[in-house]
């Protein structure tokens, strides 16, 4: 007995850490021993809740674009065939779909079709679907987004969830949809608590995984003491385990100043952040900064290939474009998007253009300094630049057709590269001898948009 527990300590000890703040710049992550900026384009969060939608395909499509970030739900909350207007949501399964943290009861009447559920009994299924969810992931370099809860926008959404109490058989509290989340009904918030603690602890070993405390917290009734009791609970339940999962917490769609941030939350999400501004007001606090969610901007490619670009060099640390090509009948992504955002195959080869094009940099060292560029921007033109001075430049322009600029940096042989973030193609590669001042470069002609990489040889 003695030789198992060591054993099984040992395991533990050598686990691999997970996915965590990296200590030479926590506005950044490490991952599997390297620096991570984390950018993909994924399904609608219904990947595990869904039992109809396959994730190996998914991750396989993800794996092949050099993606690494999935976000999904737990199941607490879903959505029907009419929410938002999504044609074949994943996070509306089909009727007798839908598989959550609690095992089904004998009695039927589940709003969805099967039975009701009993919430003091765990679905062994599901946990198990939820850990080869996230070993699929892994195996492919993919880090999970866990989104715990969700508000429950509409009274739609509500009925469906498995709280309610037409959807249960212990006599949960006949509520608004608005106090769900609240800490004002007990029995739903020791429910929510049991929920967290069980994922938490069958999830302990993932490395590849990070928690969101509630997805859009600023609907639907969610209360600020509500998110901090749930992060407590997860960093209560981790409190014995070798190593400790991050914590995110969505804080506003487009953007807002967190004065008071709570310690236990490592990464700030917003959703819709474009103008970049959420990365510049929250700056100062040292952590990473999320587009976490994308999409309301039409289905073509060009405002999600710009808003990624923008946020990213910036300074941001994640951006999670919303891709409505994933469907349950189509996996690998191919589905034709008509829902209130985009994706697509064309889109995730230029989402992959951008990760390569930060990853060719050493970003641990590099911050904003959109005062390098010192004129030649067009009018109605947004520059971005993230620096380190006199080392290595990033510079993307959204807007024009091509420019001259001139840039303020320090004396020294630099290498200039064009890209054009639509094709991935690069031109004007060339070495220039800067004797310092003011530095003034031409641009090839472009459409829409065009990045700059100047860097020290």
């Amino acid at each position: 007995m003695l030789t198992m527990v060591l054993s099984l300590a040992a395991s533990a000890a050598s686990a691999p850490p997970p996915i965590a703040l990296h200590p030479d710049n926590p506005r950044y992550f490490t991952f599997g021993g390297k620096p991570t900026v984390l950018i993909t384009s994924g399904e609608h969060y219904g990947a595990v809740l869904n039992l109809d939608f396959d994730c190996v395909p998914y991750f396989t499509e993800l794996q092949q674009c050099e993606f690494n970030l999935t976000r999904t739900f737990t199941g607490v909350y879903c959505e029907d065939s009419r929410s938002f207007g999504i044609r074949d949501n994943t996070l509306a399964p089909a009727e007798g779909r839908l598989i959550c943290p609690w095992a089904r009861s004998p009695e039927p009447g589940y709003a969805n079709g099967g039975s009701k559920f009993d919430l003091t009994r765990w679905d062994a299924a599901y946990f198990a679907r939820l850990k080869t969810f996230c070993r699929e992931a892994g195996q492919r370099g993919v880090v999970v987004e866990l989104a715990l809860f969700c508000p429950y926008y509409e009274d739609s959404m509500w009925r469906l969830s498995p709280l309610h109490p037409a959807n249960n058989v212990n006599g949960t509290p006949d509520v608004p949809r608005t106090e769900v989340l609240a800490l004002k009904h007990p029995q739903l918030t020791a429910i929510q608590e049991a929920m967290t603690r069980k994922i938490v602890s069958e999830l302990r070993d993932v490395p590849n995984l990070y928690y969101e405390i509630c997805n859009e917290p600023y609907f639907g009734g969610v209360t600020l003491d509500w998110q901090a009791r749930i992060a407590r609970v997860i960093a209560e339940a981790e409190a014995d385990f070798p190593h400790k999962h991050l914590i995110a917490q969505n804080i506003a769609n487009g953007s807002a100043e967190v004065t008071d941030p709570n310690p236990l939350v490592s990464i700030l999400n917003f959703h819709y952040a474009n103008p970049p501004d959420a990365v510049k007001v929250n700056w100062g606090l040292n952590r990473p900064i999320a587009f976490d969610e994308t999409g309301f901007k039409g289905s073509e490619d060009l405002p999600y290939r710009t808003d990624a670009w923008e946020f990213m060099l910036a300074g941001g640390a994640v951006y999670d474009n919303l891709d409505y090509s994933f469907t349950a009948a189509h996996p690998e992504g191919t589905a034709e998007v008509s829902a209130p955002g985009g994706g697509g195959p064309r889109l995730r080869s230029q989402l992959t253009t951008l990760k390569r094009f930060l990853e060719s940099f050493d970003f641990l060292r590099m911050a904003p300094h959109g005062e390098t560029i010192t004129s030649g921007v067009p009018d109605g033109a947004v520059a971005r630049c993230l620096a380190e001075p006199g080392k290595q430049y990033a510079i993307y322009l959204k807007g024009g057709t091509q420019v001259e600029l001139t840039l303020d940096v320090p004396a020294g042989n630099y290498r200039v590269g064009w890209l054009n973030p639509r094709s991935g193609e690069s031109e004007g590669a060339r070495v220039v001898e800067h004797e310092g001042g003011a530095l003034t470069l031409q641009s090839p002609e472009y459409v829409e948009e065009i990045a700059l990489s100047l860097r020290r040889p």
